[in-house]
């Protein structure tokens, strides 16, 4: 057959007419099952396909340039005088396998062995072009993923497109919103700044520089850096959808396992203070008490690779334990790009959710019951956060590289810098015990000194924010100048600063409505 068509422009209709003719040469054969093997992309010279399919997948992806003798497909080399004897193919022992990373990543998702599918070759006559844009949109490609495993299970429900799937997603009330960051961390382009050109502290552009970079889809602009954030209270709406979750919900007021053990959160003297205090919110077990985890890493798995991501998660905590730290349970909150970590400008991303928190505190939403059938109003409150130790002084502003890092002594310790490694360490441990126990009178498995101290006070919320009253921060990073590396904003220094607060999340009045500290 004439296979000129193969050079064609992907859109022209002499490329569709020769995919036509090429789908009714492979078929022209009785075949079994109805299906032959499909050349494109992602099928690789493995999978068969019907005709529909083949046709779909050959339009979506470049049919292979090299693939002039349709060995696969019942072309015999006498079939043609255009194939010398010197490019004759001897596909028993010249072959190349091309590394897919789509088919690789469904590989690794239904647990099939990659070194056990790359021992099936693929014909030497098809020749790979690196330089071409050989690989489909985005949207096309996990179109094509959808329709793979729609045909290797057809019993399941599965999407028959990109497009369906996010539909479905919207539905499901766990789609998310982008919003545009100045690339310094000083601001999100959110709210009352949406409409802003420039970041209103350093005076970046919100657009990315350079034509190729800022004018593409339709001539959009595209942003030079992008917050995903994952509205919360959809999500935590869905948990009482369904009715087994939804009873699941009560299991921290219900259980009558009181015995003194600590098992969960809700044994914790923090849970049972917080019910003291906030009855109120105690009186309804289904009011959700969440916790907050963020930590960065690398997306490309390449440690060497300069470029890191800081998501941030939230964990409801009324569930029992064997369910609450599954990782089904876990809330995306929020993806935080960027080449290096926001550090002490994390506050800037946490706005859209410090929102919500507020509005689930103060107003509630109105939620669905399905283990009750009614409808009540949902609240909610941030109790915990968990992070590394760095990652602490990132969230709270406490900081944790001085003499004064370790957050249950505050500004009442003594600590020791260690001469030869210049590292800070924190003695005095026995201060805890009880006065007539051994220990603090011990010097010589200790610090060489006798511990009288009593234990730090330990500080109210009114007391922290009198601490970080009269601190004033100014978020984001200065701007690369050349010839220099980045430069972190610092703090303006303000009289009776203590040493070991680096920023203030924010001041409110002491009234009773307040979420608590």
């Amino acid at each position: 057959m004439d296979n000129s068509w193969i050079m064609k422009p992907q859109t022209s209709a002499a490329y569709e007419q020769g995919i036509v003719e090429f789908i009714n040469f492979a078929f022209k054969d009785e075949v079994e099952n109805g299906k032959v093997i499909c050349p494109c992309r992602v099928c690789r010279f493995k999978k068969p396909q019907s005709r529909s399919v083949m046709f779909d997948h050959l339009k979506w992806s470049p049919f292979p340039k090299g693939y002039t003798v349709l060995l696969h497909h019942g072309e015999s080399l006498g079939e043609t005088s255009s194939v010398s004897t010197s490019t004759i193919p001897n596909i028993g022992q010249d072959t190349v396998v091309v590394e897919d990373s789509i088919q690789n990543m469904i590989n690794d998702a239904f647990g099939v062995d990659r070194d056990q599918t790359n021992k099936e070759p693929i014909a030497s006559n098809v020749e790979i072009d690196r330089d071409e844009d050989v690989i489909p949109s985005s949207d096309k490609s996990l179109t094509m993923i959808l329709e793979l495993l729609k045909d290797a299970f057809e019993f399941a429900s599965i999407p028959s497109s990109f497009y369906e799937a996010k539909k479905t997603i919207t539905k499901l009330g766990m789609n998310y919103v982008k919003i545009p960051a100045c690339p310094n961390d000083c601001m999100l382009y959110w709210g009352e700044d949406e409409e802003r050109e420039t970041c209103k502290i350093c005076n970046t552009s919100k657009w990315k520089s350079g034509e190729k970079d800022c004018v593409v889809n339709n001539r959009k602009k595209v942003p030079t850096k992008v917050l995903r954030y994952f509205p919360l209270k959809p999500r935590l709406k869905r948990l009482f959808f369904s009715s087994k979750t939804a009873e699941d919900m009560r299991w921290h007021a219900v259980d009558n396992n009181n015995d003194g053990m600590m098992r969960h959160p809700r044994d914790s003297e923090a849970w049972k203070q917080f019910d003291l205090k906030h009855t109120w919110f105690a009186s309804d077990p289904r009011n959700l008490r969440l916790a907050l985890a963020s930590d960065g890493f690398n997306p490309f798995g390449v440690m060497s690779s300069n470029y890191s991501i800081w998501p941030a998660v939230l964990i409801p905590y009324n569930t029992p334990p064997c369910l609450c730290m599954k990782d089904t349970s876990f809330i995306m909150s929020m993806i935080i790009p960027g080449k290096y970590s926001p550090g002490n400008d994390i506050d800037v991303y946490l706005q859209p959710l410090v929102k919500e928190l507020k509005e689930l505190w103060t107003t509630g939403v109105d939620t669905y019951d399905s283990f009750k059938k009614e409808v009540f109003t949902l609240h909610g409150t941030l109790m915990w956060t968990i992070s590394d130790f760095p990652g602490l002084g990132m969230l709270s502003g406490w900081n944790t590289y001085t003499g004064f890092a370790c957050p249950s002594c505050n500004t009442d310790t003594e600590p020791c810098r260690l001469q030869n490694s210049s590292k800070w360490c924190f003695m005095g441990h026995s201060r805890y015990l009880d006065r007539r126990h051994k220990f603090r009178l011990n010097k010589v498995h200790f610090d060489g000194e006798q511990e009288m101290r009593s234990p730090p006070v330990t500080l109210s919320g009114h007391q922290v924010l009198q601490q970080v009253e009269n601190i004033k921060v100014i978020f984001g990073k200065k701007p690369k100048k050349a010839g220099l590396g980045k430069r972190k904003g610092k703090k303006q220094p303000t009289q009776g600063d203590p040493p070991n607060q680096k920023k203030r999340t924010g001041k409110r009045q002491s009234t009773k409505d307040d979420p608590p500290i």
